[in-house]
C-alpha cells in the first residue's frame, strides 16, 4: 500500500492521492484493515462481496452504507465509512456495452428501425427507482465496468455519454440526475447529506450462501501461504538493513514482488498452479536479491580487522527440512544470526550435521550447551536427495537488539567436554511400554500422552499451576464437489479421524529438549517439543502427499478437543493485530440462519487462535495463515492442507491438486505454538512471541578461519538502548534522499495486561549507532503524508458507546519521546546524517 500510495503522488502529485479504498473483488473485510485503511488517511472503503443473507438484511433495512468502528483501543481514529455496493460490482442488467456483451446499444437515430432511447431511459430509470429504495440518502452508485471489461472503451463511453443524456433530458419529470463519478466524490456527496449513520465492529466475513461460503481459501496452497509469510520478514529485514547502512535500495524487486502477491487471487491460493508457480518465482528472485544485502551489510559489520577478508556468508534456504550444503560438509564452520527486533532474543537454533561431536563456541567464547539429535526418518523422507545429514544439532542462541551473534562450530570428542555438555549431546530415545502414559516438560511446561492411544491426554503450567486435559488429533473433512481453492462444503459435518486405536510413538530427552514424536499414518507426523526455558510447546506437523488414490477430496485439520465451558466463543486475529471474539452460529449485524454448521464457522487465522473460560486458555500460533474455527465447545480446529480432486462450478477451472515436486502430491510441513496460561496472563505470552515468530532470526553460516578470533567482531547491536517488549520496531526503510521511513508498533490491546497494555514512552534521540536525526515529522501510516496535513471526513454514528477515545500526541520535543497508546502505529520520515 505505502509504495502504492508513493508511485501515484510521485507521479500524479498530491491529487493522486487516494482517500477511499476500493476493494471489489476481495472475499471478505477484516476489521483491523478498516483500521489500517483510517490510519492511512482514507475516508472509506467500498467493496461488493459479503453474505448472502447480511446483504439482504441491509438492503431491506437500508444498511448498505455507514460507519464501520475499526478498533477499540484506537477509538474514532480507526472508524472508517463502509459502503457495500447493492449487487455486485457489474453493470445494471441490459446496460453492458463491452465487446463480448450482448446487450443492445443505445440507438438514437429516429431514422432507423431499431431506435431505442426511450425504451432503454424507460429501462434504466427503473433499476435506479428500484436501487434507491435500498439507500438512505438521494445518491446511488451505479457500477459500468466488470471483470475483463472496456476491451472497447470505445463503445461503452459512447453508450454511456448518450445514457448520461438521455436521461439528465427528463430530470424535470423524473428528479433522476446522472454523471460521471468517483469513488471520492460520491463519498463526499454522503458526508455532505448530513445523515445519521448505523455503525459495525465485525467482520464482514465469511462470506458466501448456504452450502457455499468462502472458508475454504483461508487454507488454500499452505506452502505458498508459508512462503509469503517468510519472504515477508526477508523483505522487511532487507530494508531494514538498507536503511541501517545507508546503501543502494536492492530490496526493489522483492518489494513488487510481494506487492503481486498481496492481490485477492494471490495470497488466497485461489489462482491456477502456473499462476501460483510465477508468484513463488519472482518471489524467490525477490529473496536472492535481498539475502546479498543482508550477506554484505552484516559481513561489513563484522570486520574488526580492515586487513582481514569479509567473511563469506552463506544461507541455508532448507533448514526447515534439515538440509544445508556448507554444515554438512565442514567441520569448523560459523553460525551468524541477525535480530530484526528492537530488543534481545533468547531462541533455538537446529543446525544439521554429519559428524558426531562439535563443541560449539558463543560470542564471548564460552562454551554452549547443546544437543545432538539423530534426523527423523519422516524428515529424511521429506528431503529426497536435498540433504545428507544424519544429525541436528539444538543449541540455545542470545541475539541482541537489531544486531548479530556469531556461534562457532569446531570438532569436539568425547573427552574434551565438559560433563555439562557432553550429558546434552546424548538424548536418550525410548517408546512408551506397559501402556503407561509417559510425559515431557521443562521448567515451565509439562505435556503428558497416553499410553495406550499415543496421544495428547493433558497440559500443566508448573508456574501458575493451570492445567488442562487435552487431546490433539489429526482429523480429515471429505469436501463435497462444491469445495474448490475459494469454498470449503464437507460431505459430513464430522470429520474422520487419521489415527486407528493409536499412533506410533517415540520419546527423545535431552537436556535442552524433549520431544514427543508420533506417526498417525504414513504421510502424517508430528514432533511436539518444549525447549528448556520456553514457556510454550512447539508443534511441528508434516503432511502428504495426501492420498488421492480413493478418489476422495480430503480437508485435513488438527484439533485441540478440551474440557473448558467456553459458551459457542472462541477468538481469532484480525490481520495479525487485534483479537476478534466469535460466536459460533452467530452475526452480530443480522439474524442468522444456520445452513453450515462447519464451513459458516470458519475465520481466517493469520497468527492464533484460543479458547478459554474464566481461568484457563488455551492458545495456538501459527506460522502462516489458516481457516479455522471452534465446531464444538471446548475444541478449537486449525485447517492445513487440502487436496480437491474434482473442478468445482465457478472455480478456475483447475482442481486444488497440488502435486508437488515429486508429482505425488505436495507435502506441507509446519509449526504451531501452544500456551496454557490463565486468561490474564496470557497475553503478555502470546503477543510477543507472535512478533518473534513473525520476525525469526536470520540464520547464515561461513566457514571459519585460524585468524576467526582476531578479525571478526561476534556480535554487534546498531541500537544503543532496547525498546520494551511492548513496542515492536515495524519499519525502518530508505525514503527519500536522506529521509528513512519508522513505523513503531504498540503490539498490545487495551485492557489485554495490567502493564504491558499501558501506553509507552520511547526515545529516539541518539538511539541509531549509524545515523543521528536531524529531523522529525509523523505521517500518516502509509508514510506519504504529513499528519498535520490529513484530514478526514467526519460522521455522525447511531450509537458510540465506547470509552472516550486515547489522549491526543502533541508536538514531539527535542529528546524525541515518542509515546504509543495501545494498538497504535505511529509512522514518522527521519532526517538523518550517517555517522562516518
Amino acid at each position: 500500500m505505502a509504495d502504492g500510495i508513493k508511485f501515484l503522488q510521485d507521479n500524479f502529485g498530491q491529487c493522486g492521492r487516494p482517500n477511499v479504498a476500493w476493494q471489489i473483488d476481495v472475499f471478505g473485510h477484516s476489521r483491523e484493515q478498516t483500521a489500517l485503511f483510517a490510519l492511512m488517511g482514507m475516508d472509506g472503503v467500498f467493496f461488493a462481496r459479503l453474505q448472502s443473507l447480511e446483504r439482504l438484511v441491509r438492503l431491506q433495512e437500508k444498511r448498505m452504507e455507514g460507519v464501520w468502528q475499526g478498533s477499540t483501543s484506537l477509538g474514532s481514529k480507526a472508524d472508517l465509512f463502509f459502503g457495500a455496493f447493492y449487487d455486485h460490482y457489474s453493470p445494471p442488467k441490459g446496460y453492458c456495452f463491452d465487446a463480448f456483451c450482448v446487450d443492445p446499444p443505445i440507438q438514437d437515430d429516429r431514422d432507423l428501425f431499431d431506435y431505442n432511447v426511450d425504451e432503454r431511459v424507460d429501462g434504466f430509470l427503473k433499476i435506479v427507482s428500484e436501487q434507491a429504495q435500498h439507500f438512505q440518502t438521494n445518491h446511488i452508485m451505479l457500477l459500468m465496468g466488470d471483470d475483463f471489461e472496456y476491451e472497447n472503451a470505445n463503445e461503452w463511453f459512447k453508450n454511456l455519454d448518450k445514457l448520461i443524456k438521455y436521461v439528465n433530458e427528463k430530470e424535470n419529470s423524473t428528479n433522476v440526475h446522472v454523471l460521471y463519478s468517483t469513488p471520492a466524490c460520491y463519498l463526499l456527496s454522503l458526508n455532505q447529506a448530513n445523515k445519521t449513520w448505523t455503525t459495525k465492529k465485525e467482520d464482514f466475513m465469511p462470506i458466501g450462501s448456504p452450502h457455499n461460503f468462502w472458508t475454504g481459501f483461508y487454507s488454500s496452497r499452505p506452502a505458498l501461504k508459508q512462503y509469503v509469510r517468510e519472504t515477508s520478514r526477508v523483505l522487511q529485514t532487507c530494508k531494514q538493513l538498507e536503511g541501517l547502512a545507508g546503501i543502494p535500495q536492492k530490496s526493489t524487486f522483492l518489494k513488487d514482488a510481494m506487492g503481486i502477491v498481496q492481490h485477492h487471487d494471490a495470497i488466497t491460493g485461489t489462482e491456477r498452479q502456473h499462476v501460483a508457480d510465477d508468484y513463488a518465482k519472482r518471489l524467490a528472485m525477490g529473496t536472492k536479491q535481498c539475502q546479498s544485502v543482508m550477506v554484505d551489510v552484516i559481513s561489513q559489520w563484522m570486520v574488526k580487522n580492515k586487513m582481514a577478508p569479509t567473511p563469506e556468508l552463506e544461507f541455508c534456504n532448507y533448514l526447515n527440512i534439515s538440509a544445508c550444503p556448507l554444515s554438512e560438509s565442514t567441520d569448523s564452520f560459523s553460525v551468524t544470526l541477525y535480530n530484526s527486533l528492537a530488543y534481545n532474543v533468547t531462541d533455538y537454533v537446529s543446525i544439521p550435521v554429519t559428524r558426531g561431536q562439535y563443541v560449539v563456541t558463543g560470542p564471548h567464547g564460552d562454551e554452549i550447551e547443546h544437543q545432538m539429535l539423530e534426523v527423523s526418518s519422516q524428515t529424511k523422507k521429506v528431503r529426497g536427495d536435498k540433504g545428507k545429514a544424519t544429525h541436528q544439532v539444538i543449541f540455545p542462541v542470545t541475539i541482541p537488539a537489531v544486531g548479530f551473534s556469531v556461534y562457532k562450530f569446531t570438532p569436539g570428542n568425547k573427552s574434551n567436554q565438559t560433563d555439562k555438555i557432553h550429558n546434552a549431546i546424548n538424548a536418550k530415545q525410548n517408546t512408551p511400554s506397559d501402556n503407561n502414559d509417559i510425559g515431557i516438560q521443562n521448567e515451565y511446561m509439562s505435556l503428558l500422552f497416553d499410553g495406550t492411544t499415543g496421544l495428547l491426554k493433558s497440559v500443566h503450567n508448573s508456574v501458575s499451576e493451570v492445567s488442562l486435559p487435552v487431546q490433539q488429533s489429526f482429523y480429515w473433512y471429505n469436501s463435497s464437489t462444491n469445495s474448490n481453492h475459494y469454498i470449503f462444503t464437507p460431505y459430513n459435518n464430522n470429520p474422520f479421524p487419521l489415527f486407528s486405536g493409536s499412533v506410533n510413538l517415540k520419546i527423545v530427552k535431552g537436556n535442552l529438549v524433549e520431544e514427543v514424536h508420533q506417526e498417525f499414518t504414513p504421510w502424517l507426523s508430528q514432533v511436539i517439543r518444549l525447549y528448556k526455558g520456553q514457556q510454550h510447546a512447539e508443534f511441528e506437523w508434516t503432511v502428504g502427499p495426501i492420498p488421492f488414490k480413493d478418489g476422495l477430496s480430503k480437508e485435513i485439520i488438527t484439533r485441540f478437543d478440551t474440557s473448558l465451558k467456553t459458551k459457542k466463543m472462541f477468538y481469532t486475529d484480525s490481520n495479525g493485530r487485534q483479537i476478534m471474539e466469535r460466536r459460533r452460529d452467530h452475526r452480530e449485524s443480522f439474524p442468522y440462519i444456520q445452513t453450515d454448521p462447519v464451513a459458516a464457522n470458519y475465520y481466517p487465522i493469520n497468527s492464533r487462535i484460543y479458547i478459554k473460560d474464566n481461568d484457563v486458555q488455551l492458545t495456538v500460533l501459527t506460522d502462516r495463515s489458516h481457516g479455522g474455527s471452534s465446531i464444538k465447545d471446548g475444541s478449537m480446529e486449525v485447517m492445513i492442507h487440502r487436496r480437491l480432486l474434482s473442478v468445482a462450478e465457478n472455480s478456475v477451472n483447475e482442481a486444488l491438486n497440488e502435486t508437488g515436486q515429486y508429482g505425488d502430491g505436495l507435502i506441507v510441513r509446519g509449526k504451531h505454538y501452544v500456551i496454557l496460561e490463565t486468561p490474564q496472563n496470557s497475553a503478555k505470552l502470546h503477543r510477543p512471541l507472535a512478533t518473534q515468530i513473525y520476525a525469526s532470526p536470520t540464520v547464515m553460516l561461513s566457514k571459519v578461519t585460524n585468524e576467526w578470533k582476531s578479525s571478526y567482531n561476534t556480535e554487534y547491536s546498531s541500537l544503543t538502548n532496547t525498546l520494551p517488549v511492548n513496542v515492536n520496531l515495524l519499519t525502518l526503510e530508505p525514503w527519500n534522499n536522506n529521509t528513512l521511513l519508522l513505523r513503531l508498533e504498540h503490539i498490545f490491546e487495551e485492557k489485554e495486561d495490567q502493564n504491558l497494555s499501558l501506553p509507552v514512552t520511547v526515545s529516539l534521540k541518539n538511539l541509531f549507532k549509524a545515523f543521528d536525526i536531524i529531523g522529525i515529522e509523523e505521517t500518516t501510516l502509509d508514510g506519504n503524508l504529513l499528519k498535520k496535513d490529513a484530514k478526514r471526513l467526519h460522521w455522525k454514528q447511531e450509537t458510540n458507546d465506547r470509552h472516550k477515545d486515547p489522549v491526543l500526541h502533541g508536538p514531539i520535543n527535542d529528546d524525541m519521546q515518542i509515546t504509543l497508546n495501545p494498538m497504535e502505529i505511529r509512522t514518522f520520515w527521519l532526517t538523518v546524517q550517517r555517522k562516518t
